[in-house]
């Protein structure tokens, strides 16, 4: 076992771990209490928290201003990694637009920051996610890894990775709908085929220009623009992506209804326009986390 821990304040605006892992940014965390999902004001994270990546168990915690970790391997720079350690937040804040709504949201959740998951299990993640609510998605993301995913040990407790692609394309749309997943299934199982046999892999999207890179994503069943969105802001480093879901959309319709133009893409340029352009994800998950805790 390897530990270490991250001076908080040694991170550009701070962190507060829970507000990024439960913000519906990533499924991939999972709160060792069982309560991930509960909004329950625990600010900071003080429950263990844990994922799988590459085979590596990683556990965090946020105690006293100090990030600590434990894992099967040193964990301190895939943390900053995963969880955006040295994004420059005052810097973003600073360069984003100061009306009420985004000022408050911004206050409120202080040092929250954009997650950089894998981008398979973002993808998987994010089909998922079709009309349902946060805490229903994690449930089904943790029962594919239950069901699919290799299993780690490590210090006297099983974890498991997100499924390879093979393993989900292995899958049938039976053991998929009973794991709860309905018509998400065969969504599910043909893009994890697509991937494993090397017809497309969502991180080929990284390299494109933003628009080229969303509709390179579309090709993946089940995945439109929104879902695409989603992944290229959760795990492909494109931080001026604005997922237009239903939260979003009822943010336009009630603050910003100038920048509704009748469809996704021209809608998605005007509010990412609005919110700043380069940083319009940051903007959008802080006003998305906002607006659903509230």
């Amino acid at each position: 076992m390897e530990t270490g821990t991250i001076d908080v304040a040694t991170l550009p605006g701070g962190f507060d771990l829970q507000s990024t892992v439960e913000s519906g940014q990533s499924y991939l965390w999972r709160r060792e209490d069982g309560r991930t999902y509960e909004t329950d004001g625990l600010y900071g994270g003080s429950a263990w928290y844990a994922t799988v990546v590459d085979g590596e168990v990683i556990r965090a915690r946020q105690v006293d201003g100090r990030l600590e970790w434990a894992s099967t391997t040193d964990a301190a720079p895939q943390l900053r990694e995963l969880l955006r350690l040295d994004d420059d937040l005052p810097g973003i804040v600073d360069a984003s637009p100061g009306d009420d709504l985004i000022r408050e949201a911004y206050d409120a959740y202080r040092g929250m920051r954009l997650v950089n998951d894998p981008p398979f299990g973002c993808l998987i993640s994010f089909i998922c996610s079709a009309q349902m609510r946060v805490s229903r998605i994690h449930s089904m993301v943790t029962a594919l890894a239950e069901a699919y995913g290799d299993p780690v040990e490590f210090d006297g407790r099983t974890y498991h990775a997100f499924p390879r692609p093979e393993q989900l394309a292995a899958a049938t749309e039976d053991e998929l709908r009973d794991l709860g997943l309905g018509y998400r299934a065969p969504y599910v199982q043909r893009t994890a085929e697509m991937v494993a046999d090397g017809e497309a892999h969502p991180a080929e999207a990284r390299e494109m220009t933003y628009e080229d890179a969303r509709e390179y994503l579309t090709q993946f069943v089940g995945v439109g623009d929104k879902v695409a969105d989603c992944v290229l802001l959760f795990s492909l480093d494109f931080l001026e992506a604005v997922p237009l879901d239903t939260w979003i959309r009822t943010t336009i319709e009630e603050y910003y209804p100038d920048c509704d133009r009748g469809n996704y893409a021209d809608t998605a340029r005007a509010i990412r326009k609005r919110f700043g352009g380069a940083y319009a994800g940051y903007v959008q998950t802080y006003v998305f986390h906002h607006l659903r805790t509230q």
